[in-house]
């Protein structure tokens, strides 16, 4: 089964419509994604808590990293640069952090606040290779903001 955006889109907006607690809104948006899509190995958050520094936040999935420095692997180089990263291939991605040995290809989307600071990124892990695409970027992009930009 494949994602439908406009469908989760309007789930979450029913789900989250009045929230404003920012780990109620990233578990319920985790929970969402991953049950929508059979290529979504592990979906989370990795919350900004420190200058240049994420931790786990809300998932879905097996264990993952607990700490990820912004210099550090797929998640570091979305907060870092502020930049969709789209990986077709981890282990061809310089400093990639293996928190699962099976992840095989990953897309992390940076989440920023509707005055545009940086809450943390979005991490989607799939065991099979180059898994994502540029309509999973647009989709989770617009996905994230409608949910944490309103």
């Amino acid at each position: 089964m494949r994602i439908d955006y406009a469908d989760l889109r309007a789930v979450l907006a029913s789900l989250t419509a009045g929230e404003d607690d920012v780990v109620a809104l990233m578990a319920t948006v985790a929970c969402e994604v991953h049950q929508r899509d059979d290529r979504f190995d592990w979906t989370g958050f990795y919350r900004v808590v420190a200058p240049e520094l994420l931790k786990i936040g809300p998932y879905q999935g097996g264990h993952g990293c607990l700490v990820i420095p912004f210099s550090r692997g797929v998640c570091g180089a979305a907060a870092r640069t502020g930049e969709v990263q789209l990986v077709a291939d981890v282990d061809a991605f310089p400093g990639h952090i293996a928190c699962a040995s099976s992840t095989r290809s990953e897309i992390v989307l940076p989440v920023r606040d509707k005055a545009g600071v940086l809450l943390g990124v979005f991490d989607i892990d799939s065991d099979q290779p180059d898994a994502f695409d540029e309509t999973d970027a647009q989709g989770l992009t617009r996905v994230l903001a409608e949910v944490f930009a309103q």
